[in-house]
């Protein structure tokens, strides 16, 4: 597409462009997809960056024989990279959404509660990896969600309704229930949606609740005139006062939104090539656009003008260097250098590769979506694997990305026992304090969330 289209395309749209290009790499996918037809779900876990925290002998103690056989069947169909890959994501830059619980499978238990099986993302401050976390949950606080900010349920993205966005068996309905023929808002699917939440519900009939906006809601009423006529939804007669909109039913997103698949492919920023292989089979009809040939990767060697002439830089031995320089002449003039000298153009070509690549946002974006090898399969494509790495911004990147792995590392650890922001205590107001932050602690106005005075 032209650049001057690009201010013309929404910026979810291109966030979700990126998400497609980084966040789930083929690496991923085909590892992923060969250990799951062999019955492997662990691995494949494992290789879409899933941690399992579950335990099937526990399970079939605690809950029985055909609660466990239940599981291990959905685990054995679950296919981790479409998880990932149909997960809800925020902006900027793309990222799984933090500290949420997802909804994935509902069983019931003979004794108790109902079981679920969920999938939890990791709060941002420990979200370094963007990896996700499978558990049953039954109460609050067992297993993992005594950690977690959010072990309930998140009612927006409940994904047991749509299985298909995680279960390989069933990705081919992904087709009917992707708001095709829709624009952003998949509308004409809502009243069949609704009819599936609203049973899930236990309510053949009712109101529910479309999540607009931030603070946008909208309600309506599913009603048919008998069992055999298929339902129709229409807003509500009588409106509702905000906290009685916010107690119905939320249809979920994946019901309420179209596929953003589906978007990439009408904006023409995409093709079904480099779709996840599951999605693409199912969107095959609607990809218009011929299939794109990948860009010309960099040439190796470079060249550099240097000294009135071309030299090359190229991969020798696992490091960057310049090949029409003698070694014994390098060494030469990198003594010149650290005595303050000035460098050869190949040299500093060189340095400038180190310390900040053209291919740093492309690195940068892999971090971000936690793909670390694929982020130093590229350093080591520019610099060679024998390469060390100079102070830089590229470097500075990498050391940045290792601290946050240990910081998700400590909260899987359970070596953070509560929100930080929960064991923060108020400070006592004394002479020194300011007055504006005095007023505002003695001030007996209610909290923003509340009913205005």
């Amino acid at each position: 597409m032209a650049p001057h289209l690009t201010d013309e395309i929404p910026a979810h749209v291109l966030m979700w462009r990126r998400v497609r290009e980084y966040a789930v790499p083929p690496s991923m996918i085909e590892t992923a997809t060969a250990r799951r037809a062999v019955g492997d779900w662990a691995g494949a876990c494992a290789a879409a960056r899933v941690d399992a925290d579950l335990d099937l002998r526990a399970v079939r103690t605690r809950h029985g024989t055909e609660l466990a056989a239940r599981l291990r069947a959905d685990l054995r169909r679950l296919a981790p990279d479409l998880l990932r890959w149909h997960m809800p994501r925020i902006a900027p830059d793309g990222r799984l959404r933090p500290g949420v619980t997802i909804l994935l499978a509902r069983y019931g238990a003979s004794a108790g509660p109902p079981v679920d099986l969920v999938v939890r993302t990791p709060p941002a401050r420990a979200d370094a990896g963007q990896r996700m976390a499978l558990a049953l949950r039954q109460e609050p606080g067992h297993g993992a969600a005594g950690i977690h900010p959010h072990p309930y349920p998140e009612r927006r993205f409940r994904l047991d309704l749509h299985r298909h966005l995680w279960d390989a068996g069933r990705s081919g309905e992904l087709a009917r229930r992707c708001g095709a023929d829709e624009g952003p808002w998949a509308s004409g699917r809502w009243a069949a949606e609704a009819e599936l939440l609203l049973r899930a519900e236990g309510r053949p009939r009712g109101a529910f609740a479309v999540r607009l906006g931030a603070r946008d809601r909208a309600a309506f009423e599913l009603v048919a005139p008998d069992d055999s006529h298929a339902p129709t939804c229409r807003p509500l007669r009588e409106p509702l006062r905000p906290h009685d909109i916010a107690a119905l039913p939320v249809l979920p997103e994946a019901a309420a939104r179209v596929l953003p698949d589906l978007e990439l492919l009408r904006a023409g920023l995409i093709t079904a090539d480099r779709l996840h292989p599951l999605v693409a089979a199912a969107l095959a009809s609607y990809d218009t656009a011929p299939a794109a040939g990948h860009g010309p990767e960099p040439g190796d060697p470079h060249r550099v003008e240097c000294r009135g002439e071309i030299h090359r830089i190229a991969l020798r031995d696992g490091v960057l260097t310049a090949v029409d320089h003698d070694p014994a002449e390098l060494r030469r003039e990198d003594l010149l250098v650290a005595l303050g000298g000035p460098a050869l153009p190949c040299l500093r070509a060189i340095d400038a590769v180190h310390r900040d690549p053209e291919a740093l946002p492309a690195v940068r974006e892999r971090l971000r979506h936690g793909d670390m090898a694929g982020a130093l399969a590229v350093v080591e494509g520019l610099l060679g694997p024998r390469a060390v790495l100079r102070d830089g911004p590229l470097r500075e990147e990498l050391e940045r990305a290792a601290v946050r792995r240990v910081d998700h590392g400590v909260f899987r650890a359970g070596l953070v026992a509560e929100h930080p922001a929960s064991a923060q205590r108020r400070p006592r107001l004394v002479r020194h304090t300011p007055r504006h932050i005095r007023a505002k602690r003695s001030s007996r106005a209610r909290p923003r969330t509340g009913t205005a005075r």
